[in-house]
């Protein structure tokens, strides 16, 4: 069993924030969401079996899907029967209620794992979130860098001042530090027994998602983000009581009125004429919506009646007692919306709105892949004679392969085996962190003008471009392209700030752009290439393409007949 704790008072936050999670804890449709939500997203070893500590004083609503109550009055009553440590750890959790949470649940088995604390604190810092950038000033307010996660950070953090989001116990710790099996009221009181019985306290902070429910946007957003997850389906079948489908005894509709989204209703409801209800919202019991009135995602608490053509929209209105006009004099129609996509760390992993589009039907979508593969075919036709010159002479000059396969990054970032001949010897990618103290070019690439892991044959293929014939392989299994941004790995495309993703918008290219005009000057490459890339997406033509494939043939020839 795991246990989920909400605390009666806070310091952080006032008394009519305290009465706004107080009001959801008692009003059955909007217990229900909370409640689920919370076992859902605070549930860190996959127990069914929760706990939710609530105190004395406040009122709950229970319906079917209420989790188990523990009531208290001052202390919180803890004992080693409330709670079972986490699979394959030693350690107890217990949340905090009031901060509704998502975050990599592995992550925090690793640090847990770790670490040598008897007690760890963890609070979840959404600027430690993956895919964020931040960006580094000097004193001066100049730009110094970015700072960019890939990953969920974790990283130390001081002792909070109150309890934490999530707090773990040792089993070794537990009966020592709760002598009367109760959790005091206050976390510096909770932090002072620690120290009385020498335990360690450890605190982090790790990259995630986290709303607090004590305020009015942060209820509103969860709402959204559960009723977006189709939390409101098993609501359906768990509570009778409370439903989407609209029963004729608990729900009165008026001629002209209209409902839209998803929608918890209560009982005794009654909607008057040409009333607009649109969701994500709840309704409470004994609520009377006026005519010509719209409720727009909000949440009405019970024994409500909203005047006639009155807006309602992104609040929570808790009783019959509201000010009607300072609520539409601080809410008008261009307030801002509720959006649960903050609050959904899936979506985040997955969406990259850098990333350009074309039509279906444009030369960059579909044409541009018709000359792709009609290129690729009388390329690799035209050279299939010398392919087997070419391996001979490589196998002759040096042991390993005839073709080198290195792992870049394609169309949107998906990963593939880029096609060369070999043009250095075996074991040369150890070598290059020793010889990267004369890297000739800035950033994450790697050039030297004469590398001694370069073979004598290599050398040569490599001065006329020969090497990158097997490419055209990839061209034609939609790899690549034969114009495009240049092939680079994932080591050097994670040292770019986001908005250079937009590169990845396309095919990397057999030749380019940056290819063509880089002037290969002192410290300037890595943005010539970051440049001339970004410059090739924005604009992307049939005459560019044809423009770069024209110079790319007079440079080829030129190099070839050099040679000789």
């Amino acid at each position: 069993m795991e246990l989920i704790i909400i605390h009666e008072t806070d310091g952080s936050t006032s008394s009519a924030n305290n009465n706004l999670l107080r009001f959801a804890i008692s009003n059955a449709p909007v217990a229900s969401v909370i409640f689920d939500g919370l076992i859902k997203n605070l549930r860190l070893n996959g127990s069914k079996n929760i706990m939710v500590a609530i105190p004395r004083t406040w009122d709950v609503e229970f319906c079917e899907s209420s989790p188990k109550i523990e009531r208290y009055s001052k202390d919180i009553p803890l004992s080693c029967k409330h709670l079972q440590p986490l699979k394959r750890s030693c350690w107890f959790a217990i949340s905090n209620g009031r901060f509704a949470i998502q975050t990599d649940r592995e992550l925090i088995e690793k640090v847990l794992a770790g670490t040598e604390a008897d007690i760890v604190a963890i609070n979840v810092a959404p600027e430690l979130l993956p895919y964020r950038e931040k960006v580094r000033l000097t004193a001066q307010g100049k730009v110094a860098g970015f700072r960019r996660l890939y990953s969920h950070l974790a990283e130390p953090a001081p002792i909070p001042a109150d309890w934490p989001h999530h707090l773990f116990i040792k089993t070794g710790s537990f009966k020592n530090l709760f002598v009367d099996n109760a959790l005091p009221s206050t976390f510096s009181e909770f932090t002072d027994r620690c120290s009385s019985e020498s335990l360690t306290v450890r605190s982090l902070n790790i990259g995630g998602a986290v709303l607090d429910l004590n305020t009015e946007e942060g209820l509103l957003t969860f709402l959204a983000a559960r009723f977006d997850s189709s939390v409101q389906n098993r609501l359906d079948i768990k509570n009778k009581s409370y439903r989407r489908i609209l029963d004729k005894d608990n729900v009165t509709i008026s001629d002209g009125a209209r409902l839209f989204g998803k929608i918890l209703f209560g009982r005794n409801i009654s909607i008057g004429q040409n009333a607009i209800v649109v969701g994500p919202a709840i309704i409470s019991n004994n609520v009377k919506i006026g005519a010509g009135a719209v409720v727009n995602s909000s949440i009405i608490g019970p024994n409500v009646s909203i005047p006639q053509n009155q807006l309602v929209q992104n609040r929570v209105v808790k009783g019959p007692r509201c000010n009607w006009k300072r609520l539409t004099r601080h809410r008008n129609s261009s307030s801002r919306q509720i959006r649960c996509r903050t609050f959904d760390l899936n979506r985040l992993k997955s969406t990259n709105d850098t990333f350009r589009t074309w039509p279906m039907l444009s030369y960059a979508r579909c044409l541009k892949r018709i000359a792709d593969v009609v290129a690729a075919v009388t390329v690799l036709t035209l050279f299939a004679p010398v392919f087997a010159i070419i391996a001979l002479a490589i196998k002759l000059t040096s042991r390993g392969p005839v073709f080198f396969k290195d792992t870049r990054q394609g169309l949107h970032g998906k990963p593939f085996n880029c096609i060369k001949f070999r043009t250095m010897l075996m074991g040369s990618d150890k070598m290059q962190d020793k010889l990267r103290i004369i890297n000739e070019t800035d950033g994450p690439q790697f050039k030297m003008a004469d590398d001694p892991r370069t073979s004598a044959v290599g050398r040569f293929l490599r001065d006329t471009y020969i090497d990158e014939i097997p490419q055209f392989f990839n061209v034609l299994l939609g790899q690549m392209s034969v114009v495009g941004p240049r092939p680079s790995p994932e080591s050097e495309n994670t040292l770019c700030p986001s908005w250079r993703d937009a590169r990845l918008s396309v095919r990397p290219g057999v030749t380019g752009l940056w290819q063509l005009c880089r002037t290969r000057q002192p410290m300037k490459d890595f943005q010539e290439w970051i440049h001339y890339d970004t410059k090739y997406v924005r604009d992307l033509k049939l005459r560019m393409d044809l423009w770069i494939c024209w110079r790319t043939a007079r440079k080829l020839a030129g190099n070839f007949i050099s040679r000789f």
